[in-house]
């Protein structure tokens, strides 16, 4: 089992990792890995569980348009292939049978999808939260927006825009209820920086709030801000945008990147909406970024990952006030 490059938990004590050519599971907090699937040459891209018996896992097995889908009913003892997912966006089920990735959803548990309809110029993947509820990024015209639909993307209505001479260069959706969304807009980069906001809505989009407003001195301000606004809103840890995992429409962990540091990963946690941040004092070693899981406002998990060292999990039971580390999996090959 070497280099990480998939992580979900189910509670504070068990949960899965994944890398080329393996999938494990831990029951005791990330001490200990055993492995469960294994052989072929792939790479896990995502996993997800519904519970801890009910978990799916998408593999890159080379080719170009799709992903093999398996599925697990027994906490990963047993696997099965289900079908292939026609996009690497964000993977998601709502139920035994209904899944949502980018603009496409399947009902029969991933044999068959279809695609959604999303407006034209959109930025990053769409998310649908449901089979009504979606989100979309779309930039066009000096301003970007943020769209909403209610009726699986038949129409879709603007809910947001912002004028902007810098058009998004990438974009992340996550939402955990229907009226919940959290949207990151990424900017530019340089000098080993890069620019991004982060917005919330818990009102389906009538409001929503800068929860996270990055201007660095190599990459400038994020879309649709100036370098004045340095020091109005709450600012990302590191130089770079790292993962955000979204627990609840008041709990969220961003993590941050730093390509020039000694300790490459950093991370913060609100749980007010995103209206105030606690960053954790700790940063961590890896230079190929960082995974992150949490079941909580104070059980979340982080694993870094190097191409020379391995990867490493670290957890922390106070919202990430302080960390163990508590696992190391074996060193990565030359080849990965």
């Amino acid at each position: 089992m070497g280099t990480v490059t998939a992580l979900r938990l189910v509670d504070a004590k068990s949960g899965w990792t994944g890398g080329e050519g393996w999938i494990a599971r831990t029951d005791d907090g990330g001490k200990s890995w055993k492995p469960q699937y294994s052989g072929g040459s792939f790479t896990v891209k995502q996993i997800f569980a519904l519970s801890g018996d009910k978990v799916w896992a998408t593999l890159d097995a080379g080719s170009a348009d799709s992903l093999k889908l398996i599925r697990s009913t027994d906490g990963g003892a047993h696997w099965s292939e289900v079908g292939t997912v026609p996009n690497a966006a964000f993977l998601h089920f709502t139920n035994d049978t209904t899944a949502f990735s980018g603009n496409a959803m399947t009902t029969d548990g991933g044999k068959t999808w279809k695609k959604l309809s999303v407006p034209d110029g959109t930025v990053g993947d769409v998310y649908f939260h449901d089979a009504n509820n979606g989100w979309a990024v779309q930039a066009a015209g000096g301003e970007y927006r943020f769209l909403h639909t209610a009726d699986q993307g038949k129409t879709w209505t603007t809910v947001m825009k912002r004028a902007s001479e810098l058009s998004p260069n990438g974009a992340v959706i996550r939402s955990t209820g229907k009226n919940d969304a959290w949207i990151e807009v990424v900017g530019d980069s340089g000098m080993s920086q890069t620019s991004y906001a982060l917005f919330h809505t818990t009102d389906g989009g009538k409001t929503w709030l800068p929860a996270i407003v990055k201007v660095t001195a190599g990459a400038g301000a994020p879309p649709g801000f100036s370098n004045d606004d340095r020091d109005k809103y709450p600012t990302g840890t590191g130089a770079a945008p790292g993962m955000l995992y979204v627990v609840n429409p008041q709990t969220a962990f961003m993590g941050g990147f730093c390509g020039a540091c000694d300790k490459a990963n950093s991370i913060q946690s609100t749980t007010d909406g995103g209206k105030s941040w606690s960053a954790s004092k700790e940063e961590f070693a890896g230079y190929q970024g960082q995974f992150i899981a949490a079941t909580d406002a104070k059980h979340v998990w982080m694993v870094t990952s190097d191409t020379t060292e391995p990867s490493a999990v670290y957890t922390s039971a106070d919202g990430g006030k302080s960390w163990k580390k508590v696992h190391a999996f074996d060193k990565p090959k030359a080849s990965e």
